[in-house]
């Protein structure tokens, strides 16, 4: 089972590797879903490339993020290069994209990012047709779901273990986006569930803001026996001491290792076993952010600590309820009772310090010690590429030196180098065998740790040790040149072979349409309102809302026989000749578009309303119906557990209100200031729409009528969200 980590830059990426990490996933300047990471130019990461090759690892491009049209085009030439260059997989959100990249590079590696939410095996079996090669499975997944996902599925699957998690499904927040936006599919997030939000009865509290995840040894085990073939750690903005000491932990626990971890005293805003076990108390609703371990409480007018504390420490002040009041890096310390000086302060002492008044806790969040252990750790250690070596020497002819790397006992690439002169038979003292190999064995500063020696010398031999140093100097050099070539590839021949050429989609003007209305509604109550005015105000077609993901254990929840599709599984397993595909789909592009055509029961899809209209506009013609969202009380995000009350009200510092509503799947939550375009239909024709939607949530009967009557009065509160601005 592979270590798959981050790295937000190349301190990051050197210290993943030193570390052992299998596989490193980093983004490109500008794109990919953290956007606001440091992340690589095209030279760095060709120079991570050679870097992380030598040394036996491999390297994942972050393209996870919704695409346009032309953001799919224009990358392409960074990306040939790339792929040229020995680029080992990338990863995606975007199903057009991963079209695009299928066709245009065909011996890349397509991984599906947790962004696109597959949470069963249909969906993941679907992916395989599309050519994926591995999924990384959304972290609201419990063992069990993981594991049934396993034995349907032979997709390699990768699962994440460490770091922050997301309070909503990957791929299915907007709170940021019609807020702000800054789109959360578009690498972009603000993270409003870091912020302080008030319910419906005037408690504050951080009810969005989830512990860090961290599994351990048993989790790990479990992951591993069931055949999981690599674990995900997130951190590409936390520090390098954080992503070599998460690094090592989990490296420890794969090789059988039940060591302690100290992670939580690097990066701390509470610690959970996330989704795994289906507990789900994963909130930490004291704070949000990484306030450090607890060390000690204010007991009068001193600390009383629980935990050693030395200088060089930095500590914050906590109020009783948790708000920060200030901190500082201890440079002395002044302990109650001792009068030598000491450099460290033992659990259950007494220290003096100046405090906050309102100070109640003292947390630590800089760890001297642990940090100068893993600053000494990295710095000493590195990780080498394991290789073997065969040498043979007869008298009378050249010898002979092959170091190689094996896969599954087979050589996958090796180099032979040959003396200059012949080999002399020894006049006083012949060479041992255990001389060649200590000498062979001194491969000092190099990529490689020689595993295996195997010699094959007649006896009674004479080479000078200075020759087999040098063909062990010549054999290492050529054996760096080959794994580089080994990686190389020349795109404009592989097509060539195929038969292939670069595949673009000629996007065709589309035409002006009859527009018709469609409804979603959320319960009975409002079906019966449209349905009883239907032929008043022209809605054609009325649908019941769906939920955004299927996961593995809840299968049998989800209505097949219901015409509108909310995800994958509906879409492809529904019993509808013409099925509906909702926005949460985040269809941006045309290549999505040209994919989803094969879907044969797929009949209309709503555009993403992240999009702005020039965007809509230019998607072209399409086999397929295009519909657009006019009147919506956004939904923001799809959780996982229960937060509060069924339609309780949440209410953040600016003052908005979101809608906290809960089903048999799970909750959702929903922007109270619907988006509303009603004014403007008119103008929506020429962006060549067929459909136009409105979508019900809470909204009673009355509430309904009214939006109905706005189709004949186009006097609604207008208001368009995404639809003018765009997201970021």
């Amino acid at each position: 089972m592979k270590i798959v980590a981050p790295a937000g830059n190349k301190e990051r990426f050197f210290a993943a590797i030193k570390a052992t990490a299998d596989e490193i996933y980093l983004g490109l300047k500008g794109f990919g879903a953290r956007r606001n990471a440091e992340n690589f130019t095209l030279d760095e990461i060709k120079e991570a490339l050679d870097y992380a090759h030598l040394r036996g690892s491999r390297i994942f491009l972050t393209l996870n993020t919704i695409m346009t049209n032309r953001e799919i085009e224009m990358l392409y030439p960074t990306l040939k290069e790339l792929y040229n260059y020995g680029l080992d997989a990338i990863i995606v959100q975007d199903l057009g994209y991963a079209k695009y990249l299928h066709e245009n590079f065909p011996e890349i590696e397509i991984h599906g990012s947790t962004q696109l939410t597959v949470a069963n095996h249909y969906e993941i079996n679907y992916l395989k047709t599309l050519g994926f090669k591995r999924v990384v499975l959304p972290r609201e997944l419990s063992f069990e779901e993981i594991k049934s996902i396993r034995e349907n599925t032979d997709m390699e699957l990768e699962v994440f273990v460490s770091g922050s998690l997301c309070i909503s499904f990957s791929g299915n927040c907007y709170l940021s986006s019609f807020i702000g936006g800054r789109s959360g599919n578009r690498g972009m997030c603000a993270q409003p569930c870091r912020k302080e939000y008030k319910d419906s009865c005037g408690n504050s509290s951080y009810f969005l803001s989830p512990k860090d995840q961290l599994l351990g040894f048993e989790e790990i085990q479990k992951l591993k026996n069931i055949g999981i073939e690599s674990i995900k750690i997130e951190g590409r903005m936390k520090d390098v001491n954080y992503v070599y000491e998460t690094v090592s932990y989990y490296r420890n626990l794969i090789d059988g290792l039940n060591v302690k971890s100290n992670t939580s005293k690097l990066f701390n805003r509470g610690y959970s076993k996330g989704y795994f076990y289906s507990n789900k108390e994963i909130i930490n609703s004291d704070y949000s952010y990484n306030m450090g371990e607890k060390i000690g409480e204010v007991t009068g007018k001193y600390i009383r600590l629980s935990q050693d504390l030395v200088c060089g420490d930095g500590i914050t002040f906590l109020s009783a309820n948790y708000k920060n009041l200030g901190g500082e890096f201890i440079n002395k310390l002044d302990i109650v009772s001792i009068q030598d000086e000491r450099k460290i302060a033992y659990a259950g002492e007494k220290i003096s310090l100046n405090f906050p008044v309102g100070t109640k806790y003292i947390f630590r969040n800089y760890n001297k010690k642990i940090n100068d252990e893993v600053a000494k750790e990295i710095k000493n250690n590195n990780k080498k590429l394991k290789i073997k070596a065969e040498f043979e020497a007869k008298i009378g002819m050249t010898s002979k030196l092959s170091l190689y790397v094996e896969k599954d006992n087979f050589k996958i690439i090796e180099v032979q180098v040959f003396s200059e002169v012949k080999t002399q038979k020894a006049l006083k003292k012949q060479l041992e065998i255990e001389e060649i190999k200590d000498k062979l064995s001194e491969i000092g500063e190099s990529e490689f740790i020689l595993t295996d020696i195997d010699v094959n010398i007649e006896n009674g031999i004479f080479i000078p040790l200075s020759e087999i140093k040098s063909l062990k100097r010549n054999a290492v050099e050529k054996l760096q040149e080959k794994i580089l070539n080994f990686y190389r590839r020349d795109l404009d021949k592989e097509l060539k072979e195929k038969g292939k050429t670069y595949y673009k989609l000629a996007i065709e003007k589309d035409d002006e349409k009859s527009m018709s209305y469609i409804a979603i509604v959320s319960n009975d109550e409002q079906y019966e309102t449209v349905n009883s005015l239907k032929n008043e105000y022209g809605i054609e077609e009325i649908y019941h809302r769906t939920y955004d993901v299927a996961k593995q254990s809840s299968l049998g929840k989800h209505d097949l026989s219901n015409s509108l599709a909310s995800n994958l599984y509906e879409l492809l397993e529904n019993k509808n000749s013409k099925v509906l595909l909702n926005w949460n789909m985040n269809i941006t592009n045309s290549y999505t578009l040209k994919v989803l055509e094969n879907i044969k029961n797929l009949d209309t899809v709503i555009i993403s309303p992240e999009l702005n209209f020039a965007k809509i506009r230019f998607l072209g013609k399409t086999q397929l119906k295009k519909a657009i969202l006019i009147y919506s009380k956004l939904k923001g995000m799809t959780i996982d557990i229960e937060l509060t009350e069924d339609k309780k009200i949440l209410t953040n510092i600016e003052g908005d209100k979101y809608l906290v509503s809960r089903n048999k799947f799970g909750t959702e939550i929903f922007i109270e200031k619907p988006l509303n375009i009603i004014n403007i239909i008119g103008k929506l024709k020429m962006y060549c729409i067929d459909k136009l939607v409105l979508e019900f949530t809470n909204e009673t009967k009355e509430e309904v009528e009214k939006v109905l009557k706005q189709l004949k009065t186009r006097k609604g509160e207008y208001r368009e969200y995404n639809y003018k601005r765009g997201v970021y």
